[in-house]
């Protein structure tokens, strides 16, 4: 499956009922050199819309915001070492977790990569 974005730019790629989890190019960009995440633990329920992590840059903190509803499966521990990995590579090793995926119809309130271009064109 191709990736699916929120508003609050993040994305999300799903394979079979297991999604993986990352802030955008776009975040990533807004908030300047990344120092420090704080990663859920595997096993935390997280609902669609609420906080799972949460991203330290230069310029400010920031939520991630779970993009659908489950169950945390896999921090991704690179970062804690490597931070800076979500600004060298926010769409591949960057990521931030895995989920099991517990409700798949939430995916249909996230934008395709044309819908997320054209969000991004509206921010200006």
């Amino acid at each position: 499956m191709s990736k699916k974005f929120t508003k609050d730019h993040e994305w999300i790629s799903l394979e079979g009922d297991i999604a993986r989890i990352g802030i955008t190019d776009y975040a990533q960009e807004q908030l300047g050199d990344v120092v420090f995440v704080e990663l859920p633990e595997a096993g935390r329920e997280v609902a669609q819309g609420n906080d799972a992590a949460v991203v330290e840059s230069v310029k400010a903190a920031s939520e991630v915001y779970a993009p659908v509803s489950g169950e945390i499966i896999e921090p991704n521990v690179k970062l804690e070492e490597e931070p800076a990995l979500v600004n060298q590579d926010p769409a591949e090793g960057g990521w931030f977790f895995t989920m099991k995926v517990s409700n798949p119809d939430e995916l249909n309130d996230l934008m395709d990569e044309a819908a997320y271009a054209d969000y991004l064109k509206e921010l200006g």
